[in-house]
């Protein structure tokens, strides 16, 4: 069954809003709670699980991208038609945008709050382990690379079916688990956008990072995939 566009950007952006406000939410409100802190793993699993529980609500309405990078990915892939593409973007950025806002008026909804880092993106002094921007970008196009990759394979026609959501949510647990005190994870510029508009000024002069690594990095992944994996 075909689904009209509004129904495609409304799961878009239903789902780019839980995997930004789970994800996001659990490393502002949960990572460091005092001696029950969830730590870098438990935020890895949380933005694995958002992408995992939607991509079965919302992938049969739209695909499930919920991420800019992915979406042009799919379309470097052959998956996805260019034509869609804009209509998608923008319904993935207002979805981080505005779970981005919902997770800021609850993180500063008590007395002397202070948001920290607003689990936005950076590197050098703003990474988590101080990597600088050279480590940033090479980690965030390998692994949005790796992302597209995994995301091809297991939607191809000769995967197993149904078992794809699973294999692209344990995916971006494992790229968090990597990644998180290099840049604090992107490989989303959906997901780094809402938070920078929300979080420490220099997040913002940053942010071009966290779109052009992605990106690059989804383009390599699928023509990877075209020419060494795709099916005859």
């Amino acid at each position: 069954m075909e689904h009209s566009s509004f129904k495609k950007w409304s799961a878009e952006f239903a789902g780019t809003f839980w995997l930004t406000f789970g994800g996001c939410g659990s490393a502002v409100l949960a990572a460091a709670f005092p001696q029950l802190g969830i730590g870098f793993l438990g935020v890895s699993l949380a933005f694995g699980l958002t992408v995992l529980t939607g991509a079965y609500a919302f992938g049969p309405i739209s695909g499930g991208h919920f991420n800019p990078a992915v979406s042009v990915g799919l379309v470097i892939g052959g998956r996805f038609r260019a034509s869609q593409l804009a209509g998608y973007v923008a319904a993935q950025v207002l979805g981080a945008i505005a779970a981005a806002g919902v997770l800021y008026m609850i993180a500063t909804g008590k007395a002397g709050a202070d948001i920290g880092g607003f689990a936005t993106n950076g590197f050098g002094e703003h990474s988590p382990g101080k990597f600088g921007m050279r480590a940033a970008l090479i980690t965030e196009v390998v692994l949005t690379a790796v992302f597209l990759i995994v995301i091809l394979g297991a939607t191809a026609k000769r995967s197993a079916a149904g078992f794809g959501g699973m294999a692209i949510g344990l995916c971006l647990t494992l790229i968090h688990l990597v990644s998180i005190p290099v840049t604090n994870t992107s490989v989303n510029p959906a997901r780094s956008t809402g938070p920078a508009l929300f979080g420490p000024a220099y997040a913002m002069s940053e942010l071009w990072l966290f779109w052009a690594a992605p990106i690059a990095g989804a383009v390599l992944g699928a023509l990877i995939y075209n020419v060494l994996l795709k099916e005859d």
